[in-house]
């Protein structure tokens, strides 16, 4: 009785009531009656524990079917968004090599809107094992055509069945993938009778173990029943699988060269970089000025800011961002720059977002800023609303022919564009403005800022000019009677 015992017994890797479910139903999975999930949650459960690599094992699970992975499996968990999971285990795996990442899609997520994700993952071979569910439909979702749906299937949205002339054909991804270079192993197995289930389970075994030995890129492609999604009995879907679907998706390994591969070929491998290298690595020329800020000594309104920057493509709106980040960085203290920009090069609109501060900086979008500079009049228009009380304004007031109505805010003009001329370019007018905001808040100190642009300016001979609209815009503030 013992060894029976054994057989039964539930895979360590699996949680042993799945506490994170939100029914009371704590032993059951949320998968249909009939699913194969679960069969595929077992087998991959079973090698976990086998292998004993619980500990750094890493599940990544995106939107589909499998959405809940994280209800179930002792190991660590990521839940992505629709179709990203390639992209997110391949950052997972670069930064923690040792670990066993391991993607768990359905075919509306991979096949689809991550097509390319998956693809440019296999293509660079990341050390990385997928699974990848086909039950030729959406069944998340109502059971929808998938990029998988056979010719002929019945679907929610091919009543008649799908027709290659009007939906195209179904996506063969282990076909597809087997093409390309870098990928060590994949093989395409079905979830139905006892011959095929032992062949699914040799297949997750070794697509994790290519991963364990560092011999790249693994997919296991698995058809899957979807008793619901096709409206048959288990039974019938299984014998669906093996008489009708394998027709289109044969079962059988389309890319296998582990044997060729040594171990520990394709485990890229992170090594650190001591800190006296950065500057020679990165062919910067000269130390950067560094000091240690003290958010105590800036006025109290300009403490750890967040800065919103707008107007046209063109004047310098990201680089005066940059210039903002960078120095704020070389306080020492958390920066973060985003851009966000139209298509045109010239022209277009354009603005960025700023934050410095002492603590950690949790989402780099700013909403509702403390600092808003505009530099063109649409920004001013579509921007004025979001500065929070009391914070202050910096507008450029030579390409804004109209006032700011905002009374609660401090309001600070300056003519940029026309400085910017008198210097000798209307390209500086951002760097008037970084004057105007380093000499109004006194947040940065002025040398780290003029040092900054050594590092963010591209062309080192418009330095100087930089440095003399900046000079100008301080220049204006300590002035400047209001």
């Amino acid at each position: 009785m013992a060894n029976v015992k054994e057989v039964y017994r539930k895979p360590t890797a699996f949680y042993d009531e799945f506490f994170r479910k939100p029914d009371e139903y704590k032993q059951d999975t949320h998968y249909c009656p009939g699913c194969t999930h679960g069969v595929l949650h077992k087998l991959i459960a079973e090698a976990i524990e086998d292998f004993g690599i619980a500990d750094r094992t890493i599940m990544i699970s995106p939107v589909g079917c499998s959405v809940f992975v994280y209800y179930y499996f002792d190991t660590g968990n990521f839940q992505v968004a629709h179709g990203r999971a390639p992209a997110v285990a391949t950052g997972i795996k670069r930064t923690n090599p040792d670990a066993i990442v391991i993607s768990y899609q359905g075919d509306g997520d991979l096949a689809a809107i991550g097509g390319n994700n998956i693809l440019q993952a296999a293509n660079r071979g990341e050390n990385i094992t997928v699974f990848f569910v086909n039950n030729a439909i959406y069944g998340m979702t109502g059971g929808q055509m998938a990029p998988t749906t056979l010719i002929g299937q019945k679907t929610m949205t091919t009543p008649y069945g799908r027709k290659a002339e009007w939906e195209g054909y179904p996506i063969k991804i282990s076909e597809l993938l087997s093409t390309l270079d870098a990928p060590a192993y994949i093989e395409r197995v079905a979830l139905t009778d006892a011959k095929n289930l032992m062949k699914a389970r040799n297949a997750v075994r070794k697509a994790i173990k290519t991963q364990m030995e560092g011999k790249g890129f693994s997919l296991v492609e698995v058809l899957s029943i979807c008793p619901s999604g096709w409206r048959m009995t288990p039974v019938d879907a299984k014998k669906w699988v093996n008489e009708v679907m394998t027709k289109t998706f044969p079962v059988g390994v389309y890319k296998d060269v582990t044997a060729e591969r040594e171990v520990g070929s394709w485990a890229r491998k992170l090594e650190p970089v001591p800190l006296e290298k950065y500057h020679e690595i990165l062919e910067l020329e000269r130390e950067a000025k560094e000091i240690k800020g003290d958010m105590s000594k800036v006025p109290e309104k300009f403490q750890n800011p967040e800065i919103l920057i707008a107007g046209f493509g063109g004047q310098g709106i990201l680089l005066l961002g940059q210039t903002l980040a960078e120095a704020g960085m070389r306080h020492g203290w958390n920066t973060s720059w985003i851009p966000s920009y139209g298509p045109e090069m010239r022209g277009g609109t354009a603005n960025c977002h700023v934050k410095i501060s002492e603590g950690p900086i949790g989402s780099p979008v700013v909403d509702n800023p403390d600092i808003l500079i505009v530099m063109n009049q649409p920004s001013l228009e579509r921007f004025e609303s979001s500065i929070k009380p009391g914070g202050l304004l910096i507008y450029n007031t030579s390409m804004i022919d109209i006032k700011p109505t905002r009374t609660d805010i401090e309001i600070l003009p300056i003519p940029a564009t026309e400085m910017a001329d008198e210097i000798g370019s209307l390209r500086v007018a951002n760097m008037v403005v970084v004057g105007a905001v380093i000499e109004k808040t006194k947040i940065l100190d002025p040398e780290i800022v003029l040092d900054s642009l050594n590092t963010v300016v591209k062309h080192k001979k418009f330095i100087p000019m930089n440095i003399e609209a900046i000079k100008r815009g301080m220049e204006y503030v300590r002035n400047y009677k209001g």
